[in-house]
Order: structure tokens, then sequence, then C-alpha cells
């Protein structure tokens, strides 16, 4: 990265922001500004631009299904005040119809509640609906719903002021129709007002209470007619112009974000300075290019200082760069600190391949990263999105490998049904002798912890040389030693194996370098931690023998895919031998082979999602908990350009 510094006077800087949106590559991070009139202007600017996507923005949140929006064939518009123009008219249209929209549903439920609580009513009264909100020069009548638990204290404070009431339990609620002097009015609507208690809808009308209650299922019944109607007119008018809505949106933000920093840039009355960073490689795409389309401008280019923190932009080769979204859900590399993206992807394939490790299963796994992953995410077509779809085929890929290397396919199905030998379909026997086998599978996957591991400790040493931690290079070459040492010794004095054949003098002497490697871990400790090194330094010790053992997850989801898949295989064997046993004849083969072959299917399906995602879970576990921690500390900022987005695709709505 470079730090770049771009100053020209202030007519030039709106000329110069949309150089670098066009350019794309300069990650902004400071900008002084002009004069506060100038500022002004662009604020209001702003606050237009905000408004109008927020109206666009509100019409899309009433999409009910989601849409599709090809942007290539749209007309651009003449200009921005058009598109704010049009987008305030696009937003009144819609507006009117959901404001009826709402304006219905409230009434829809109002006369629900008043046909529920006047159906009870009617059961001890049945007047005309008029004299049921009656309002004269002596008396009134009027009807309301209380709370059951209100009721009683409601009653208490009301009582001297009623004349007479009818009172009817409706669920938790309570009705009352009462007649009171007209005198009395303004007391008792201030208790209503008190215990939060409305009046009932009651429709102006000469029918009596039963009439109504009898037609408003057909009130409401058309009247939901008439909300589904306009509910398909709402989605009708936003559909009829929705290619356009989308790209006036697209406009908008890109319009949005560069005043975002047009009012940052507002400080100076005479000058404006922008700051940021570019790749070194992309430089001359700003330098030149401003230097031939201004007058009066500077641009000038230097190597990020020590207190500078430019953001971190990942270069990684094809293969590997899909597993940088592996790396960022842990966190993004410093700039200028070693990028970690390789080592992951590598281990993080083969781990994935080696638990999965079934051919059918990883062809299954491919086909749903092509066509089922788009419906599991917001926006497929993202970056991120294609990035993950790529470590999905990479990872597959590598199970599809291991699975024809072990002849794997759905457990022992080709054996179950077909007698064929897994060692037969075995292209390497060894590896499907030693995966098959669970004792020889769980050795293999700690042997591969070890190794692992003592990668992590390696990357841990050599970042210890960089940042000149000598505690922490101690105590590694101290690790090394324990392990170099004190595994053949551990194993020959306690279990009586001879990792290396040697006489028993040399294993004696391996004593020796073992005490040295434990002061040495000790010492590490206590330059790293002080006192506390006292303590600490017995979890380096035991801390690997638990990183090594959780290396063990590797053979336990491994075999764990194999025998669910053989025990699918086995069920589904033994419920259609069944059925072909209690139906007798052509019938029973028929039904037998149905049902097997659907348990299989589902069984199967099942297993691939719980496999895969477990793979990928303890994958992830391996590579973030005892790989990257001892070593690997993150923290970087995103590369982030201000750039025009040119979206093709936009999905919008919601899904069904």
């Amino acid at each position: 990265m470079l730090k770049v510094r771009i100053l020209t006077v202030k007519d030039y800087t709106e000329r110069t922001l949309k150089h670098l949106q066009a350019a794309g590559v300069l990650h902004v991070e400071e900008a002084q500004e002009l004069s506060p009139l100038d500022r002004e202007a662009i604020e209001r600017d702003k606050n237009d631009v905000r408004k109008a996507l927020g109206y666009l923005n509100n019409i899309l949140d009433h999409l009910l299904t989601e849409q599709i929006v090809r942007l290539r064939d749209v007309a651009a518009p003449s200009s921005l005040a058009d598109v704010i123009r049009e987008a305030q008219a696009y937003h009144d249209r819609v507006s009117s119809l959901t404001e009826k929209y709402d304006l219905l549903v409230e009434e829809i439920a109002t006369i629900e509640d008043s046909a529920k609580y006047l159906g009870t009513l009617a059961q001890e009264i049945d007047i005309p609906l008029k004299d049921l909100r009656y309002s004269g020069p002596y008396l009134f009548t009027d009807v309301l719903a209380i709370a059951e638990e209100s009721y009683r204290t409601f009653t208490d404070k009301a009582q001297p002021y009623i004349l007479e009431h009818v009172t009817v339990a409706v669920d938790t609620m309570t009705v009352i129709y009462f007649v009171a002097r007209s005198e009395h009015r303004k007391t008792l609507n201030g208790l209503l007002r008190e215990f939060g208690t409305n009046a009932l809808f009651i429709p102006d009308d000469d029918m009596s209470i039963r009439d109504f209650v009898a037609q408003s299922s057909d009130i409401i019944t058309r009247s939901r007619h008439q909300l589904a109607a306009l509910q398909q007119e709402i989605q009708d008018t936003i559909v009829q112009d929705l290619d356009r809505i989308v790209f006036f949106r697209e406009i908008l933000e890109d319009e949005n974000e560069r005043l975002s920093v047009l009012v940052q840039a507002c400080e100076a009355h005479y000058v404006t300075l922008i700051e940021g960073f570019v790749p070194e490689s992309r430089a001359d795409d700003i330098t030149e290019g401003l230097k031939e389309m201004l007058r009066y401008a500077f641009v000038g280019t230097e190597t990020p200082a020590v207190m500078d923190e430019p953001p971190t932009k990942l270069q990684n080769p094809g293969m590997i760069r899909p597993f940088e979204v592996i790396v960022n859900l842990f966190s993004l590399p410093k700039y200028g600190d070693w990028d970690p993206t390789p080592s992951v992807a590598y281990f993080f394939a083969f781990f994935f391949g080696l638990m999965l490790n079934d051919t059918i299963y990883a062809v299954g796994l491919l086909i749903l990263a092509k066509f089922l992953l788009d419906k599991l995410v917001d926006d497929p077509a993202s970056e991120g999105t294609r990035l993950f779809r790529h470590v999905l085929y990479i990872s597959g890929s590598v199970a599809l490998i291991l699975g024809i290397i072990s002849g794997t396919y759905l457990g022992d199905f080709i054996n179950m049904y077909f007698g064929v030998d897994l060692k037969a379909l075995a292209l390497v026997k060894g590896v499907q002798a030693r995966l098959a086998d669970p004792i020889s599978f769980i050795i293999l996957s700690l042997l591969i912890g070890l190794i692992h591991l003592n990668i992590a400790h390696v990357l841990g040493m050599i970042k210890g040389f960089h940042d000149r931690h000598y505690g922490v290079i101690i105590g590694k070459i101290g690790l090394f030693m324990v392990q170099i040492f004190g595994i053949p010794y551990i194993f020959k004095a306690m279990l009586g194996i001879a990792l290396i054949p040697m006489g028993d003098h040399v294993y004696a002497a391996f004593l020796y370098p073992l005490a040295a490697g434990l002061l040495l871990v000790v010492v590490g400790a206590f330059v790293q931690m002080g006192g506390l090194g006292a303590v600490f330094w017995i979890f380096d010790l035991t801390g690997i023998l638990g990183d090594v053992m959780s290396y063990s997850r590797l053979a336990g989801v491994g075999l764990a895919t194999f025998y669910l898949a053989s025990s699918f295989n086995l069920l589904s064997d033994w419920v259609s031998t069944t059925i072909a046993s209690v139906i007798p004849g052509g019938l029973g083969t028929a039904v037998a082979f149905i049902v097997g072959v659907t348990m299989l299917v589902i069984f199967h399906v099942f297993n691939l999602l719980l496999s895969s995602l477990a793979a990928f879970i303890h994958s992830l576990r391996l590579c973030f908990v005892e790989f990257l921690l001892k070593f690997y500390e993150g923290g970087g900022k995103e590369y982030n350009p201000f750039h025009q987005k040119l979206r093709r695709e936009v999905i919008v709505g919601k899904k069904s």
C-alpha cells in the first residue's frame, strides 16, 4: 500500500471525487473541509438524496416476492434531479395505496371486535344499534369493553353516575352497556381515559344488534376481498416499474456515498485535502488521471509511516483466494503481517475431505453448492457468496478424491447390495485399511494433529524472531525439545514401545535434553509473563497434549459419517425385506423397492447435510483454535476502496 495525499482547489473537489469513484482504488481515510457555504449546499443535496433513497427502500419493503432485476437494459435518467423527482412520484403512488390498505386492515379489526363483543351482548338485550350509542339532552348511552381485572374498580368509581347497565363477559374482557345522565358524560369519559378504555365502534344504523352480528361476517369477507385486491394492486404498481425503481436506488446509493465523502472534504476555505491508501500497483490510476484532468492539483504518494494503519488487501492465487472468507471469519491480518490463508486453505480442505470422505456425498455436496447455496443467502451475487461456494467446491473435491481412493460410496452400500468388497473398490488399499479401522484412523488423526500443531508453533517461533519476543522463542525451542526427546522416551519407559530402533542406553540419554527442554519452557514462561510463569508454564505442556487429542475428531466425524451411512443402508434393507416377506408376489417386491429407495434417499440426504455441517464446523475449530491461536493475532482493517457500484443484477422483495 502507498499513502496518497490529494490536494486541489475547492472548485475541483467534486470532479476529483467523481474521478476517484470511477477509478475505484482509493481507500479514503481522511478528508478536510471546504467553506461552510459549500458544505451547506452539499449537505442539502445529501439530505435530498437520502430522502429519495428512503422512499425507494420503503417501496421495495412492500414487495412480497423475491425478484431478480436486470439493470443493464434500463435507460439512464437525464439528471439526478429527475431521479429524485421520479422517486417522489413512485413513493406518492405506492403510499396512497398502502394508506388505504392500512385503513382497511384497521376497519376489519374494528368490525371483528365489535361483532365479537356485541354478539355476546345480544344474548341479554337486542335493541337497534343507534340506541347503543344515544345522546340526548338528559340521557346518553354507550358500550365499552374493559379488562376483567379492571372491571370491579371501574364500576365502583362509575356506579354513582350510571343509572342502568347490562354486563356480559367475553374471554378476558367485560362488555358494559350503560345509561347515564348527560351531565355526567365528562366525568365518565375521564374514567374511561383513566382505565385506558375506549368505547366500542357502533355503526350508526337502525338494524338490531343480532342483525349486525349476523351480517358482520359478510361485511368482513367483502372487506378481505377488497384487501386482497388492494394488496395485488400494490404489488402490480411496484412490479410495473421495478427495474427503474431498483436502478434509481443504485444511482442514489452511489450518489449518497460520493456526497458523504464530499461532506468530509469541507474543512479548508480554499483547498481540499483527501488522504487515503492505494495498492502500489494501482497508484498510477489515480495520479496520472488526476494530473491530466485537473489544472490545479497535487497528488503525493509515500510509503506508510510506522504510526499509519493502512488497510489490508489480501493477494492470493486463484485456488487459495476462496479461503480468505475462512480467515475473515477469524480476523483479517494487519497490514504487513503474514497472511495465514494458504496454510488454512490446505489444511481446512484436507480436514473437511477426511471427515466427509465419501464419493457420493462429495458429489452431492458439489451439487448443493452449485444449485442450493443461492437460496440460503441474502445476496447470491456478492463476492463473499462466490468465494464461499468455491470453498465448498474445493473441499468437496478433496472429499471426492479421498472417497474414490478409499472406495467409499454411501458407506458400505455397494458391498451390501452388490456384494463388492470395499477393498476391491479402493484405489489405494493402504488408505482404505487405515480409514476403515477405528484405532488406525485415530492414530492417523493424532499424527496429523501433531504435525499441524508443530507447524503452528514453528510459525509462532518465526513471529517471535520477527517481533524480538525472546520469551516466545525460548519457550518454543523448549517445547520442540520436549516433544522430540520426550515422546519416544515416554513410549519406551511407560508402554515398552520403541518408536526409534535404538538401545536402552540411548533412550536413557534422552532424559538430559528432555530436562533441558522443560527448563527452557519454564524460562520462556517467566520471560513472557514474569511471576505468573511459575504457574502457567505447565499449561504449555498440557496444552499440546490436549490440542493433539482434539484432532481425534477427524476420526470421530469420519467414522460417524461412514457408520451412519452403513446403518441407514442396513435399516432400509431390513424394512424393504420385511415388507417383501409380508406382502407376497410382485406387489410386495414393488412396494419394498419403492419404500427402500425412498428411505435410502431421505436417510442419505440427511447424513450428507449432517456430515457436511460437522466437517465444516470441526475444520473451522481445528484451523482456528488449535492452529491460528498459536501465532496469529489479526485485527486488520479491510481495504474498502471508494468506488462506483455497477451491479448487473439485484434481488429485492421477501423470500416466500
